[in-house]
């Protein structure tokens, strides 16, 4: 039989019922009714600094600042597939999300300067979704912050399946007058737990 896919819902967003929160709770839903072992977590309720640009990472591929990022970045390397959820903020990834991913400066020191793959040989391939929703409908409101996520999931080995980003959604639960944007994250859901 094989093994249960493990799922984790990272949501970057200040507000807890935020719309990028709901719909990575949506996503996820969809991963454990496909049959996931599922977890969800806030950024919110850990502790974790920006990246100190200190090099420590540069000698073992991990990052020596001894917080909460560390317990983070563990869960998501034990993880087969990665729901990251971040909205945009002054036209860019919310501040919660961006230092986050900074401290995945790790991985690349891990990857460009030591050689080494983030993920064991052998491991089956990983994959994940971004989502991302904005208060404007400003062209390239999402340019930016889908390329920072690019690079995170690229950090991680993780193969970015889709990235399902939403304008013009403002006010808390706004998302769900978007019937497309939570029929598509349903899908996209459901697609992950294959």
């Amino acid at each position: 039989m094989p093994n249960t896919l493990k799922c984790l819902a990272l949501s970057a967003s200040p507000r807890r019922d935020g719309n990028t929160a709901l719909l990575a709770r949506l996503a996820l839903g969809a991963c454990a009714e496909a049959g996931c072992d599922v977890e969800f977590l806030y950024l919110v309720d850990f502790r974790y600094e920006p990246c100190r640009a200190c090099e420590g990472c540069y000698a073992t591929g991990r990052c020596v600042v001894p917080d909460d990022a560390g317990v983070l970045y563990e869960k998501i390397l034990a993880a087969d597939r990665l729901i990251f959820a971040a909205p945009v903020f002054s036209m860019g990834i919310c501040a919660q999300a961006k230092v986050f991913i900074d401290r995945a400066q790790q991985f690349w020191a891990a990857k460009y300067l030591l050689g080494r793959r983030v993920i064991e040989e052998g491991r089956p391939e990983r994959r994940g979704i971004f989502i991302s929703c904005a208060g404007t409908t400003l062209p390239g409101v999402f340019e930016g912050t889908v390329r920072v996520a690019r690079y995170f999931f690229k950090m991680l080995e993780i193969k970015l399946q889709a990235s399902l980003c939403y304008a013009g959604v403002e006010k808390r639960g706004e998302i769900f007058n978007n019937r497309a944007a939570l029929e598509e994250t349903v899908a996209q859901g459901r697609l992950l737990a294959l």
